[in-house]
């Protein structure tokens, strides 16, 4: 845009609307300039301004003329059609068009600054050694190679480079203001880089960071937040005295009244209220509402803390030191309490309080109970709840991301080589546990935990469920996209798979599964410096996380030879219809199962407390009227619709074969 000196008549009129300047020749004017919504300005430094013409929208459908008024501004450009209004001080920012600034203390950019972006945070070790620099593209897989992968450190300071790098690209000599963003009511904030659209409504103080929001995705920051050290990306809304220091707010992140964090990330979808944080690793769809509840030192994902749960990260001794790590989906009763170092297994739940550390990552599915002082491993039995099953639907439904580009790379499948290599390995575990100890001996331990000699048996059994259900649901998938084949060998390719070979290896990079064989291509490639760019190493992870179901389906046709020696490449009918029926029976038991789980939420003692006033046949009415009935549930309809969908699914899929 171009811009002029004043004229003498706007000087004169801007004199006579109470405005000064330190140099009036340093205050330029875009073409068409009006000076009559200035008023009571001091102008310092040079100041470029745009035309300041029409309404606009302040907040709720309040309106006001453009225009700036009772203001101190000092080397700033503010651009067309902005309102700024009682700002005691704001300096050295680019103001886009359409812009709201009221009722705020100090707005100031100074310095040499990268607006947080490298930033680093003492993430998952509290004592140090695992520092993430952090930055406004920043994703869950990124951050997890850089935390985890600290055995190399040639491989984790090229990713720290590429960081720095990209923090240099964000230096500018002036702060930015996005276009439509609406601040106001706010005491200070310094040193932040301000998104299109973005609302701050009586923030407290925000300090070297910056707010990543969009026109697709705006960020709201809200009353009292204190923030300092920060990166937010689009989409999230922090407010309600929140306090964060060295954090990292992914994207459609919800933290808020009075939450406190330190050194933590919160990826895609998580939500921290009331609790607090220090050196959490909170990857996707980490949620926690509750006071008294601390997260401390931890890597968690799809994960739900139950109030006042609680870790300990050192004993008194060389500090704290320790870390844990929760496998996606897990969930910790209230109250809980686990003494770091420990690890847990996907989709399980720890309740009560545990002073052992212990390891039980390759028990996914199951639950760690207090007992007697030691803590008791039930395997698997967490299986066939409701609440596992509900979980693993509704995450796709929550997330809030409307952002077209989508940092974290998330899937979402319950049953996949990372948690099904899992089961086998427990599996293999609970065998050779069952057969190595007497049948008159009523516990054996393991990695710190106990398990009751009689689940062993019920545990194997599960975990054969659930190997069943995976590779029927694949062989499934597969078969219907092959629904247009005219013979039996066209059908055949349809089975084939695309790549040569998959380790039966696989990793969770915070929400992405993963071969390990592409984790270490991504690995020499970095090392190499084939991979020097943020940008680079981004689309290498996007690659891997768009050919999940190639790699998927690989590891499944090793899984279908190693466990029922049938040979993919070359099946027969017989052998396709035999993984048909097992896939059919094993759904429809498992929905069976989950069901006979829901219906414990609708029996006489989850009645206690309804019809308080009446006798029996009137507390069902009013257990009825506010609950609902079984029948009648939304998930238990699905879920009964479903196992009829499975059943007519199955039995299509066999006449194809033995059609074609």
């Amino acid at each position: 845009m171009e811009y002029r000196k004043l004229a003498d008549e706007e000087l004169q009129s801007l004199q006579n609307q109470g405005c000064s300047a330190d140099d009036w020749n340093s205050v330029l004017a875009a073409e068409n300039f009006s000076t009559g919504t200035i008023k009571n300005v001091h102008f310092s430094g040079q100041v470029k301004i745009g035309q300041l013409n029409g309404t606009i929208e302040i907040r709720d459908g309040i309106t006001k003329s453009c225009g700036l008024k009772n203001s101190y501004i000092k080397d700033c450009t503010i651009g067309d059609n902005v309102y700024i209004a009682d700002v005691k001080n704001l300096v050295n920012y680019q103001i886009e068009k359409d812009v709201v600034l009221e009722n705020i203390g100090l707005l100031v950019k100074t310095g040499e600054t990268t607006f947080g972006n490298g930033a680093e945070i003492e993430i998952l070790n509290e004592g140090g050694g695992r520092e993430l620099p952090i930055f406004d593209q920043l994703s869950s897989q990124i951050a997890y190679l850089i935390v985890v992968y600290r055995h190399d450190p040639a491989f984790t300071q090229k990713l720290t480079e590429m960081i720095r790098n990209y923090a240099q690209t964000k230096k500018s000599e002036k702060g930015i203001i996005g276009q439509g963003a609406r601040i106001t009511n706010c005491s200070e904030i310094k040193n932040v880089a301000i998104g299109v659209q973005t609302t701050i409504a009586g923030a407290q103080l925000l300090k070297e960071g910056t707010i990543a929001g969009n026109e697709n995705d705006p960020v709201f920051i809200g009353e009292g937040v204190i923030a300092k050290s920060f990166i937010v990306q689009s989409g999230s809304r922090v407010d309600s005295s929140a306090l964060l220091d060295n954090c990292f707010v992914g994207q459609g992140v919800r933290i808020g009244k009075q939450y406190s964090a330190e050194n933590s990330a919160f990826f895609a979808n998580c939500e921290g209220f009331h609790g607090e944080a220090c050196s959490l690793f909170a990857g996707p769809y980490t949620v926690t509402h509750h006071k008294s509840t601390l997260l401390i030192a931890g890597l968690f994902s799809f994960y739900n803390a139950g109030s006042g749960s609680n870790q300990s990260n050192h004993m008194y001794k060389l500090g704290a030191i320790h870390q844990g790590i929760l496998d996606r989906g897990a969930k910790t009763g209230s109250f809980s309490y686990m003494m770091w170092p420990s690890r847990v297994g996907a989709f399980s739940g720890v309740i009560g309080k545990h002073y052992a550390n212990f390891d039980v990552s390759t028990f996914p599915f199951s639950y760690i109970l207090e007992s007697k002082g030691k803590s008791l491993l039930m395997p698997a039995m967490n299986l066939f709840t409701v609440g596992t099953r509900r979980d693993s639907a509704k995450w796709p439904d929550r997330d809030r991301r409307k952002d077209p580009v989508k940092y974290d790379l998330i899937h979402f499948n319950l049953f996949n080589p990372y948690i099904v290599g899992k089961i086998i390995a427990g599996e293999k575990i609970l065998l050779d546990l069952d057969e190595n100890t007497p049948d008159d001996q009523e516990y054996v331990d393991f990695n710190n935990v106990t398990i009751k000699r009689a689940k062993l048996k019920a545990g194997i059994e599960s975990y054969r469920t659930a190997i069943d259900l995976y590779i029927g649901t694949e062989l499934v998938r597969r078969l219907e996209k092959a629904a247009d084949a005219d013979s039996f060998d066209s059908m055949k390719k349809a089975l084939q798979t695309q790549v040569e070979s998959v380790d039966q290896n696989w990793f969770d990079l915070s929400g992405m599964f993963t071969p390990e064989s592409e984790v270490e291509k991504i690995h020499t490639a970095v090392n190499n410096g084939d991979l020097n760019s943020i940008s680079s190493l981004t689309s290498a992870l996007t690659v891997v996380y768009e050919n999940y179901d190639d790699f998927n389906w690989a590891w499944c046709v090793n899984l279908i030879r190693k466990k029922l020696g049938i040979d993919m490449n070359n099946p027969d009918k017989e052998e396709l219809t035999g993984i048909i029926e097992t896939w059919r029976k094993s759904q429809i038991h498992f929905n069976q199962r989950v069901l006979k789980d829901a219906e414990k939420e609708f029996n006489k003692k989850s009645r206690i407390g309804y019809g308080v006033d009446v006798d029996e046949e009137a507390q069902k009415k009013d257990f009825a009227a506010v609950r609902g009935s079984f029948e009648e549930n939304k998930f238990v309809k699905q879920l009964k619709e479903e196992s009829k969908a499975v059943q007519e699914k199955a039995e299509k899929l066999i006449t194809f074969l033995n059609r074609i």
